[in-house]
């Protein structure tokens, strides 16, 4: 049974010098959203995709341990998760695949080369130090390559914005979790700065349904930045990211006679950034320079098992890049680009106990050069699209373009937009290049269009916006099968089927998938409300396959999310959330149906000086017991 002991509410941020801010607000001067996800700031009534942006205050409100846990409370996106926190996490836009979303920190894409479809680990991106998000939804691999066939999550964190300020925030609760972070930099003329560190531990739930044995989680992680500016026109950006943890994921359930194998896993990741920024043309033609590299180190542990250390996985990706945007007149922007990827993994696992591990290095480039342009012909009216080719030094080329119009007849208040665009999905390094690999994959494709309006009413007290998308996706890789009994004189055998006799990844299967937004905000006097609805058709359209029509695995085709809240007298605001999901299957074989659930969370925050705020919440009221993925827990109510 989970444990419901709270241990501490009594979670507080007590800034030491000043309240920490970021540069990157979610609005302009005029009160105006401005949208970065684009390479470049954009206003929001000049953006044809379906955006959604949340800046510091709307994050703080939400009170959100991992960025997950506000980001599954945005229109049309679901989530998984094995157990508590720390465990295997997946995130689908619009019901799209976990690995179909592109994650940008400070302009850095992040992805993780060791993971078997080469995607963004979300269980370690935590709330940590972020200051802004924005979710751009539908094929965007224009601008940001392979991957981005759901969408893209763009993560800003904290800028200074004062000569020395410092934030400090410290959090427990139920299973024995702590939660603290803190920062501190600074802004000048010719330097910005600023480092921060965090720390998590958890003693966490049993990770499977039946078990009894918690299954714990801890992390570290740690961020600096420093932007000097050598010129007025000319400034060098350094960053990097640095996080280690350690998860328990197995317990007496899994074992006879009750004994705890105590397995986990060890994880390190860590990011460096270096940036020259240039201006030209008075600041209308602006450069940039940049190389980064990721790290990755994973390892798996069977304590009762010999050799105990059951797998390595080590992964770096090494990214080159130039690009430019340039106004080259009043309501004409262009930005454009150069990059080279290069992908280095290598993994390992012992064949027997008496044999050392072996680690096979794997590698793919890709190069590519991408431009799009908008331009706004006239007032309220803004045309934009965009062609990109990258060339995999496996598959080849690969080109993809986009297209989109939006129209705000009165600064704002109304706005209509529509767009087209197209993605593409590299084969990843393991399905590639491992015993389960294959040579002759081709790269996934996705093509889609939306179309929405949005209305303020009431001096945009009242927002109120809808949204049909649809998508469909070829080429899609999965794991096939190898034939049985397997005759090794067979020319048309895969030769994954010669090394491991099991299974082969291979382009398999298509997909449909449409869908339905609607959104609504208001707030009057001291009343304030969030809702959204989506309906997220996402279904399988393999030619002849047995579930032909069939929604795909964990995408609800319901999804609901709600938040009521008043601000009360003396600095004190509450809110009361819900959140339902609809039923979904837990396999792409439709075998065995997850049920819908319910949740509700109570939040309160009390601001008792401008630099010293006092916050908690009840998550999961009534204690629902549900499952986001077949026989895995999910946490009850926690305080």
């Amino acid at each position: 049974m989970i444990r419901k002991t709270l241990t501490a509410l009594a979670l507080c941020a007590v800034p030491g010098l000043a309240v920490a801010a970021s540069a990157e607000t979610s609005a302009d001067d005029n009160g105006t959203i401005i949208v970065t996800a684009l390479r470049a700031p954009v206003d929001e009534t000049r953006v044809s995709s379906s955006v959604t942006v949340l800046d510091r205050q709307a994050i703080e409100t939400a009170q959100p341990i991992a960025l997950t846990d506000v980001l599954d409370r945005t229109p049309s996106i679901s989530l998984a998760r094995t157990g508590s926190y720390g465990q295997v996490t997946s995130l689908r836009i619009r019901g799209a695949d976990p690995a179909d979303n592109v994650v940008v920190i400070d302009g850095m894409r992040m992805s993780d080369p060791t993971a078997i479809t080469g995607g963004f680990d979300f269980s370690q991106l935590f709330a940590d130090d972020i200051a802004r998000v924005e979710i751009l939804r539908g094929p965007q691999s224009i601008l940001w390559g392979s991957h981005a066939l759901g969408g893209i999550i763009n993560v800003t964190t904290v800028v200074p914005t004062r000569p020395l300020q410092s934030d400090l925030s410290v959090e427990a609760g139920s299973h024995q979790t702590v939660d603290a972070h803190a920062g501190l930099g600074g802004t000048s003329s010719w330097v910005d700065w600023r480092v921060s560190g965090s720390t998590f531990a958890t003693e966490g739930i049993p990770t499977l349904s039946g078990g009894t044995q918690p299954n714990g989680y801890t992390r570290q992680a740690a961020s600096g930045m420093l932007t000097f500016h050598l010129t007025p026109a000319v400034a060098l950006d350094l960053r990097g990211y640095w996080d280690s943890a350690r998860n328990g994921f197995s317990d007496t359930f899994s074992l006879p006679d009750g004994i705890f194998s105590g397995d986990y896993a060890l994880m390190k990741q860590w990011s460096a950034y270096a940036g020259l920024n240039v201006a030209l043309l008075d600041g209308r033609f602006k450069n940039r320079i940049s190389v980064q590299a990721d790290q990755t180190h994973n390892e798996d542990f069977y304590p009762l098992q010999t050799p105990q250390l059951s797998f390595v996985g080590h992964g770096r990706t090494l990214r080159y890049e130039y690009q430019g945007t340039l106004t080259a007149a009043k309501g004409v922007d262009l930005v454009f680009g150069a990059e080279r990827e290069e992908q280095h993994m290598r993994v390992g696992s012992p064949y027997d106990a008496l044999q050392p591990y072996e680690l096979f290095p794997l590698v793919a480039n890709t190069n590519s050069i991408y431009g799009e342009a908008r331009v706004s012909p006239f007032t309220g009216f803004t045309l934009n699209g965009g062609v990109r080719y990258d060339h995999h030094s496996q598959f080849g080329g690969s080109t993809v373009f986009s297209a989109g119009a939006v129209y705000t007849p009165d600064q704002g208040t109304t706005v209509v937009r529509a767009s087209y665009d197209q993605g593409f999905k590299a084969p990843s390094l393991y399905q590639l290049y491992s015993d389960y690999g294959s040579v002759n994959l081709k790269p996934e494709r996705a093509k889609g269009w939306e179309a929405g309006l949005e209305r303020g009413l009431f001096g945009k007290a009242v927002q109120v916006g809808v949204v049909w998308w649809e998508r469909h996706t070829t080429n899609l890789i999965g794991f096939a099968y190898c034939p049985y009994p397997i005759d090794p004189k067979d020319p048309t055998l895969p030769p994954a089927c010669l090394i491991n006799g099991f299974g082969y990844y291979a382009n398999v299967a298509a997909a449909q998938g449409r869908g339905l937004e609607l959104t609504g905000h208001a707030r009057i006097a001291k009343v304030f409300a969030d809702a959204n609805y989506a309906i997220v058709v996402n279904e399988d359209r393999t030619p002849g396959a047995v579930t032909y029509g069939v929604q795909l695995p964990r995408v609800p085709r319901h999804l609901l999310n709600a938040t009521l809240g008043y601000d009360l007298s003396a600095g004190v605001s509450t809110s009361v959330a819900l959140r339902w999901a609809g039923a979904s299957f837990d396999t792409a074989s439709s075998s065995q149906m997850l049920p819908g659930y319910a949740l509700v969370d109570w939040r309160v925050e009390w601001k008792l000086a401008p630099a010293l705020t006092l916050f908690g919440r009840f998550e999961n009221i009534g204690d629902k017991r549900y499952q986001t993925a077949a026989g895995y827990n999910s946490l009850g109510s926690t305080a």
